[in-house]
């Protein structure tokens, strides 16, 4: 957590365990389903790392690196962490890696566990073990499912097939399926070999390198609860194995360990350099601290006490022997530190890229090559810590989701141990990258809610724990805080708290009165004059169970940071319809109303709402007076069931909506369509669902978004983005055209041929239109035109059929009429899918550009074509002969002031430039078209009369003032003066470099150039008129075949080599 603020064994059992194959195909969807084939995620950032436990390297292959994301799958490096992929992604049903371990003997061989052990309140549960035998590309699923949460995962070090893995079991209830279980087929089966009770889970696992026979274990007796957890018990101790794990003897009371006294969480580290030396780190009361044997844990000696290493113990407590230096010893807490002295002083802490410290790995052969995890994600040194890697990936965990005014509209929330967030949901180009770039911090703190200003842009509202709310003005930078109670609770018990404010606790304006922001802490809150004051506008709207408002932590240690305050109102949603309307609903099971802007409020809590749920949202209708829809988990409670329920007259009646969802996939959140009433999205533990009918059936929308925990939801326009819980902000462009589908098809019913309305799309943030179709069948000929208002074809696009040896693991985006705008030029001309199903084909916007020919290289002259104008379109479907058309419009970049006429003006200019150069580029075509005829009389037995060869000549003359011949790579031009052709394709960029009219200058530059292109063309027409009948003439006297005016074919659909970036566009 970061405490600032942003302104910015002894029985045996069978354990079962046999290996699960990967998932066969899913077969096509039917019925409505069918419609969402075309719909795509798209990741947008932030560009930053969220929390790791766990992570490995090879020491076989120096550059490969593992790291597990708790909420955002596993992560492989094979360039040692300069770049990293998400592994997982399609290919397991969890999100949530806590463990990961690589094989000595086979690198391809990793060994993943799922859930964690670090008890925080937003922990993920897992569902087992995994295993991949192919470095990454597929996974089996091999057992242990109720395990729930493992701590660590350890390999033989010579044999791939034995493993260890840490159970800690259940966060919130009793089970049995906890301890150290055992491998030794692959998974195919596992033996528990180490177990204490149904409260005690092992914690951490270490393996002598040298003597793998020999293994040391942790038991740690823990629980978390929504209210609270605990750390330590009797159940904790330290054991060890001298036959690979499967007998062990307990060590705890060992000569120099404490010998009375609960023992809280263990870490044990075995040196690689000498197995007599083993390092435990312990928490305990009186006698916590680092200890040091030197006998194989005979006996032990206390090393250090220092609270640097032992603070917050249930988050922490790792500690890691170098595997050079006996006496070289990491620990890791919230920072990360060194001794080189055994564990006597740490007086090296070693700067890494975030703090929050879990994991360390050391290559066995060089200590200086390193991969650590932390609450940033995981970071690579191979100088021993001196530098690292940069976490650059997309695994943030964000809490909440709210957009802004902006255009584009800005996705904002509170990263974990982070700061808050705010990325452009489009208008920033976000492809080919793990999450964008851009993103600025906007106040409050890492689990808080943010308020965008209704009315002015550059102000946010935004809160973090304790309490902590902030008023944001980006334009100046600086922060204010407003807290409601600026009294910090830090360390207090809910109970001792006078307001009750939650870890992430709402902010919201309301609808009505953009004066008015609410907040909550057991109470609802209300100021109009920014934060300056306060007024409660609630009693007590909570359960307040005095059970849950008792202190954290114990018995060892507290911890009481905010996650752990107890009822509180989660969930705020003033009405979009009713002014005098709020909902509320409470993280200890409690809906109330108020009808009356908050001078009385009733408890409409559903009468099968389970105790101590935490409702998490309440969406209201926007278009339906009194209906509304609550969602609410209780995994925290061993209960992962869906909790939902709507009501249609303010709470008198609910019914539950979770009919056909999986009996084990928790709600996070819901919302419903702006436009659609009665169309929701929900999300769940897993990805997102959309319903039609107001929750009585819910339809898978997961697409290519992975498996991962979707905490919040909100409609931009056209678009659906979701905040994640493990993998940053997605967007899922045009999901609008759901709002076109028809629900009652029923499954197994195949659609027919449909052309969707296409969305509008805004020039200079949009990447295109997105025209989006469904194939009943393949077809053999299909082609999308599009047209003007007139009803003019402009563009023309091709169908083509896909190959069916495309390698179909990899991510296909849509095809598009775009292009990258990068220095090679645009791509190939886009062709459109064939394949049954959905289907969508982008348009770029744009006219068709200038022909070109083969070796043409331009200097900073774009090929893209000229921008299509605001206004009215059709995009025609023809398919197999039969013509489906739809009205489509395009709007003008509201970030950019310009007239109707001036763009205009602006078009019509660039379209004549375009044809100018087109009419260039077709008289070096012609002149080669007849030099190549020429070229084929010299290969025969005739002399070339001289009458060809002046004509010819006189035509390379021209060619050459038309365009630069010696040009032969891409910066020759450099030598080579560009010529006509060059200059005026040059001239577009300039033209289309802004949202305005064309230049004085612009004009003055194109009419000379035109001028000299002319007086070119019209030499060229008098050389022709003039030399080719001259020279045809006398090849027919000599009986060779006569030049024809026969230019060579274009070749406008390949790019212009070595065109340079020409600026963008509005």
């Amino acid at each position: 957590m970061r405490a600032y603020y942003l302104a910015g064994v002894a029985a045996f059992c069978a354990a079962s365990g046999s290996a699960q194959p990967v998932k066969a195909p899913v077969p096509a969807p039917t019925g409505v389903e069918a419609y969402f084939g075309g719909l795509k995620w798209r990741n947008i950032g932030p560009a930053r790392g969220g929390r790791s436990i766990s992570a490995m390297g090879s020491g076989a292959r120096p550059n490969e690196y593992w790291f597990a994301a708790t909420g955002g799958g596993l992560w492989k490096s094979v360039d040692a962490g300069v770049s990293w992929k998400p592994m997982t992604d399609g290919k397991v049903d969890t999100a949530s890696f806590g463990g990961v371990a690589v094989c000595e003997a086979n690198p391809d061989i990793v060994y993943a566990t799922t859930g964690e052990t670090q008890l925080r309140g937003n922990i993920l549960p897992g569902n087992g073990v995994w295993k991949t035998s192919d470095g990454g590309k597929s996974w089996a699923k091999i057992g242990l499912a109720d395990v729930q949460n493992f701590s660590r995962v350890r390999i033989h070090p010579k044999d791939c097939d034995t493993v260890l893995v840490g159970g800690f079991g259940h966060y919130g209830a009793d089970n049995t399926d906890r301890g150290v279980f055992r491998t030794k087929d692959g998974g195919k089966s596992w033996t528990k070999t180490l177990y204490r009770d149904a409260k005690t889970g092992a914690v951490d696992i270490s393996i002598d390198p040298s003597r793998p026979d020999v293994v040391y274990a942790a038991l740690w007796e823990a629980w978390r609860k929504p209210w609270g957890m605990s750390s330590g018990g009797p159940g904790s101790g330290l054991f060890k194995s001298v036959d690979g794990g499967a007998n062990w003897t307990e060590i705890s009371r060992a000569p120099g360990l404490p010998k009375a006294g609960l023992l809280g969480k263990i870490g044990v580290s075995v040196s690689p350099v000498d197995p007599s030396r083993v390092y435990a780190i312990i928490e305990h009361d009186a006698a916590g601290g680092v200890y040091v044997s030197n006998d194989g844990g005979k006996s032990w000696e206390k090393r250090n006490e220092s609270r640097d290493l032992r603070q917050r113990a249930f988050y922490y407590t790792r500690i890691q022997a170098d595997p050079k230096d006996k006496d070289r010893v990491y620990v890791m807490n919230v920072d990360f530190y060194r001794s080189d002295d055994g564990g006597k002083t740490f007086p090296k802490k070693i700067k890494v890229p975030h703090g929050d410290n879990h994991d360390l790995w050391i290559a066995a052969d060089n200590n200086q090559r390193m991969i650590e995890a932390n609450d940033g994600g995981a970071n690579v040194s191979v100088n021993g810590g001196a530098s690292w890697t940069r976490q650059d990936f997309s695994t943030a965990q964000i809490y909440r989701l709210s957009l802004t005014r902006h255009q584009p509209a800005l996705a904002c929330g509170g990263q974990q141990d982070n700061s808050t967030i705010c990325v452009p949901v489009r208008g920033h180009r976000h492809e080919n990258v793990l999450g964008g770039a851009y993103g600025i911090a906007v106040g409050g703190g890492e689990s808080g809610y943010v308020a965008p200003d209704p009315r002015n842009p550059d102000i946010f509202y935004a809160g973090s724990y304790g309490g902590a709310l902030t008023r944001y003005d980006h334009a100046t930078g600086l922060s204010r805080r407003i807290n409601v109670r600026p009294d910090n609770p830090m360390g207090y018990s809910a109970g001792d708290i006078a307001e009750r404010f939650q870890w992430t606790y709402p902010i919201v304006f309301d609808p009505h009165d953009p004066d008015t922001l609410y907040v909550t802490s057991q109470h609802v809150w209300k100021s109009r004059d920014q934060g300056q004051s306060w007024k409660k506008i609630s009693p007590d709207l909570t359960a307040h169970d005095p059970a849950t408002l008792g202190p954290s932590g114990g018995p060892i240690t507290r911890d009481q940071t905010g996650v752990e305050t107890y009822a509180t109102i989660f969930a705020l949603a003033p009405s979009r319809r009713e002014k005098n309307v709020i909902w509320a609903g409470s993280d200890d099971g409690l809906v109330h109303i108020t009808r009356d802007r908050g001078a009385t409020w009733t408890n409409i809590t559903p009468p099968t709402m389970p105790k101590f749920a935490k409702i998490t949202t309440v969406e209201d209708s926007p278009h339906r007076a009194g209906t509304a829809w609550v969602v609410a988990h209780r995994f925290l409670m061993d209960d992962f069931a869906p909790i939902g329920f709507k009501t249609t007259d303010y709470g008198m009646n609910w019914t539950p909506i979770t009919a056909g969802l999986p009996a084990d996939e928790m709600l996070r959140s819901i919302r419903e369509d702006t436009e659609r009433p009665g169309m929701l999205y929900l999300g769940t533990e897993r990805g997102v669902r959309v319903s039609f009918d107001g929750g009585t059936a819910w339809h898978k929308l997961q697409g290519n978004l992975p498996d991962v925990q979707v905490s919040d939801l909100a409609v931009s326009g056209q678009d659906l983005v979701i905040a994640t819980h493990g993998r940053g902000f997605w967007v899922m462009d045009n999901a609008g055209l759901l709002r076109q589908v028809n629900a009652g098809i029923e499954p197994g019913t195949k659609p027919e041929t449909r052309l969707f309305v296409p969305a509008p799309a805004l020039r200079g943030l949009d990447p295109g239109v997105a025209i989006d179709y469904h194939l009943a069948a393949a077809p053999k000929s299909l082609a999308i035109e599009i047209l003007d208002s007139a009803g003019k074809p402009i563009q023309q696009f091709d169908g083509k059929i896909e190959d069916p040896k495309k390698d179909a693991t990899k991510t296909e985006e849509p095809a598009s009429g775009d292009d990258d705008d990068e220095d090679d030029g645009p791509p190939k001309k886009p062709t459109a899918t064939m394949k049954p199903g959905m289907n969508r084909f982008t348009w770029n916007m744009r006219q068709p550009g200038y022909t070109t020919f083969d070796g043409m290289i331009f200097w900073a002259a774009s090929n893209r074509g000229v921008a299509a104008l605001p206004g009215s379109y059709r995009a025609r479907l023809i398919v197999d002969g039969k013509t489906f058309e739809q009205p489509f419009s395009i709007g003008g970049d509201p970030r950019v002031k310009v007239s109707p006429a001036d763009l205009k003006a602006r078009f019509d200019l660039a379209q004549d430039v375009t044809a100018r150069v087109s009419e260039a580029n077709n008289a070096v075509l012609l002149v080669r078209g007849i030099r190549a005829q020429a070229d084929a009389l010299g290969k025969g037995s005739k002399p070339v009369p001289a009458e060809v060869t002046a004509l010819m000549a006189r035509l390379s003359a021209i060619e050459a003032e038309i365009h630069q011949v010696k040009i032969q790579s891409r910066q020759d031009p450099l030598n080579y003066p560009i010529k006509l052709n060059n200059k005026l394709a040059a001239l577009i960029g300039t033209i289309e470099s802004a949202g305005a009219a064309p230049t004085v200058g612009t004009r003055a530059v194109f009419t000379d150039l035109s001028a000299e292109l002319d007086v070119q063309l019209k030499a060229l027409e008098a050389a022709l008129a003039e030399g080719l009948p001259a020279a045809n003439a006398v090849l027919k006297t000599a009986g060779m075949t006569p030049l024809e005016r026969k230019p060579l074919p274009p070749n406008d659909n390949k790019p212009a080599d070595g065109e340079a970036k020409a600026g963008g566009e509005s």
